[in-house]
């Protein structure tokens, strides 16, 4: 084990017992969250939680939906066999709540190891996470059928009372899923059933966020901040543009520049950009603009179905009234793909008291957690607090499970 995760270890010992003294009528679950957030920062790596509990399963599952096929991916915290008999769900192997999880617009989808290290943990603390296949995103494309694909993969998970007992089920979306899953939990036929949705790193304005991960600007009590954006935003605009363009031609060029800045970060695009379709130049033009003032020009130049699309997926223009889930919102401060800003005004376009916002300084960038070794000075000043921050999260979560 590094030092860093002995030092995580020793400090989890001691985060504990303090929690324990505080605890008043739930030190079980208290000292289970600081066993999960540890495990979470672990990923892949040992710790406390895999050592007391079995490996977690998994499995493809296959479902129909209305006459629409899926497919998804469920974490189990044992073999379902035992749980389908009256009383078995207080077996500590069988699910207490379902958690449909959804990663972002990824290569690997759900085989990220991030994000199967982070259903493995959920699956040992007593959730059956189905992780819906969602093909767009491993072909970096965003489409408004997302919604549908996740409210599908929530429908199947609360309609099997061994998944899902007396009704327990949410949903946790990360990065650009965040904004689907929310449509998804205003879809009628689940609405009433979506009991909470815990996001990480989204969006609610979707041109506001395309104008931070292309010129890096983003805006902040009436004043304009910057912080050099991640390029995976780009790379998402050019792929999921394709569907619009009717030029096959320009996939192929936008992979050779994605190739060629992964190579050289200063790659000069420009001789390849002049091979684009007129449309495809104008999805280039947006995408390479770094100046704010000018984005909403290039973005009105867009292909008009994609335009109509990127309404469909964005949260701005909705009446939230109707959401009857609880929101738990955690961004990084320092998310450099879609910025804290929008967490915060996706709390307050969300119905009175049902959405909090966690915002962290350090350990979370735009999905990754790390922790800084607990002998410096930052790890006391700023992982600390953060840490606190997350448990909350965490506690808020496991308090979701069925008794």
């Amino acid at each position: 084990m590094s030092t860093t995760r002995q030092h995580f270890t020793l400090l989890l010992a001691a985060f504990t017992a303090v929690l324990l003294l505080l605890a008043g009528c739930a030190p079980l679950r208290y000292y289970e969250s600081a066993l999960v957030l540890h495990d979470l920062a672990a990923g892949e790596q040992a710790s406390r939680l895999k050592r007391v509990t079995p490996a977690p399963l998994r499995e493809t599952v296959n479902y129909t939906v209305d006459g629409r096929e899926r497919r998804a991916d469920l974490y189990l915290p044992g073999p379902l066999d035992a749980c389908i008999t009256p009383g078995a769900q207080f077996s500590l192997n069988c699910p207490r709540a379902a958690l449909v999880a959804v990663p972002g617009a990824v290569p690997r989808g759900n085989d990220d190891p991030r994000f199967t290290a982070f259903a493995a943990t959920l699956a040992r603390a007593g959730f059956a996470v189905l992780a819906p296949e969602m093909p767009g995103f491993r072909e970096l494309r965003v489409r408004p059928r997302d919604t549908r694909e996740i409210a599908d993969a929530f429908r199947y998970a609360r309609s099997r009372p061994e998944l899902a007992p007396d009704g327990h089920a949410g949903m946790f979306a990360f990065s650009y899923a965040v904004g689907p899953a929310v449509l998804a939990a205003l879809e009628p036929d689940i609405r009433d059933d979506v009991r909470f949705i815990a996001a990480l790193g989204g969006y609610y304005s979707l041109p506001r966020a395309m104008r931070f991960f292309t010129t890096g600007w983003y805006e902040q009590d009436g004043a304009l901040h910057f912080l050099a954006p991640d390029d995976t935003g780009r790379m998402v605009l050019a792929f999921s543009s394709l569907d619009y363009l009717n030029a096959p031609g320009d996939e192929k060029i936008f992979e050779q520049m994605v190739d060629a800045r992964l190579k050289d970060s200063a790659a000069d695009l420009s001789p390849l950009a002049e091979r684009l379709s007129a449309p495809g130049k104008t999805v280039y033009a947006l995408a390479i603009n770094i100046d704010p003032a000018r984005f909403q020009e290039f973005f009105d130049r867009l292909p008009e179905a994609m335009s109509e699309d990127i309404a469909r997926l964005d949260l701005a223009h909705l009446d939230l009234s109707k959401l009857k889930a609880r929101l738990w919102l955690v961004h990084g401060r320092k998310d450099n793909l879609i910025p804290w800003t929008e967490s915060q005004a996706l709390t307050a376009a969300a119905p009175a008291g049902q959405a909090r916002v966690f915002l962290i300084h350090g350990v979370v960038g735009h999905v990754d957690l790390a922790v800084s070794d607990l002998l410096t000075t930052r790890f006391w000043m700023e992982d600390l607090p953060d840490l606190w921050q997350l448990w909350r999260v965490v506690n808020l979560l496991l308090a979701e499970r069925a008794p």
